[in-house]
């Protein structure tokens, strides 16, 4: 008894991009609404110690 079938084991894999470019032309700059480097130094510290607060806030809760 002989059996036989075909099928194809073709895999097709396609990698689509929305854009590329070459290391020569990167990316242009984007501006930043926001970024803690045009901080001043006491602004930055204050956020800082809000970041500090809160993380000991969520330490004593789970501590209870």
């Amino acid at each position: 008894m002989t059996h036989a079938h075909t099928h194809t084991h073709d895999h097709v894999h396609t990698h689509e991009h929305a854009h590329s470019h070459g290391a020569a032309t990167p990316h242009p700059a984007q501006a930043a609404t926001w970024s803690i480097l045009r901080m001043t130094v006491a602004a930055r510290l204050a956020a800082a110690l809000a970041v500090c607060a809160v993380l000991w806030a969520f330490v004593l809760v789970a501590m209870r």
